[in-house]
C-alpha cells in the first residue's frame, strides 16, 4: 500500500483525520509516518498542540500501520484497538510527526488470525517535534478481530 493510497483509505474510512489535516509521510507494512501541521485552532492554552491532537496523531499513525501492514486480510478481519497508552515527555510545541512501527511480526499474527484466535499486538509510536525532539510515546494495542 503506497503513501497516497493509505491517505486517501485512512481519511475517508476515518474523517476526524481529514478535518484536523494529518499527513502521511512514509508508509510501509511495519512502519507509517504521520504529520500533524502546526494550526493555532489545535493548540492548548501553552501554545503547542493539545494532548488530544497528540494522541490523536499517534493513534492515527498506529491505524495506518496496521492497515499497511494487513490490507490483503482486511476482508476476513477486522482491526480494533483493545487499548492504548500515552506518556506526554516534553512540551510539545510545532509541527509534530508520529512514527508507529508494529511490535510484532505481521506473519505471527496472521498466523493466529488464521488459526481461528483473535490476535492481539502492540504498535510503538514515537511523537517527535520538528527537531526531532520526542515529546510523547504511545503503545496501542491492536486486535484483527475476524469477521463472520
Amino acid at each position: 500500500m503506497d503513501t497516497s493510497s493509505l491517505a486517501a483509505a485512512m481519511k475517508q474510512a476515518v474523517p476526524w483525520v481529514r478535518t484536523n489535516g494529518i499527513e502521511f509521510v512514509e508508509v510501509a507494512p511495519g512502519r507509517v509516518v504521520t504529520a500533524l501541521p502546526d494550526r493555532e485552532d489545535l493548540r492548548n492554552h501553552v501554545g503547542g498542540p493539545h494532548a488530544a491532537m497528540m494522541f490523536g496523531v499517534a493513534e492515527t499513525a498506529s491505524g495506518a500501520v496496521v492497515m499497511a501492514a494487513f490490507a490483503e486480510h482486511l476482508g476476513k478481519a477486522t482491526p480494533l484497538v483493545v487499548s492504548s497508552r500515552i506518556d506526554y515527555r516534553k512540551l510539545a510545541l510545532g509541527a509534530l510527526r508520529a512514527e508507529a512501527v508494529l511490535d510484532r511480526p505481521a506473519a505471527d499474527v496472521v498466523a493466529e488470525l488464521e488459526s481461528g484466535t483473535r490476535p492481539e499486538f502492540p504498535v510503538r509510536v514515537t511523537i517527535t517535534n520538528a527537531e526531532g525532539v520526542t515529546t510523547g510515546e504511545m503503545t496501542v494495542v491492536w486486535t484483527l478481530r475476524p469477521n463472520r
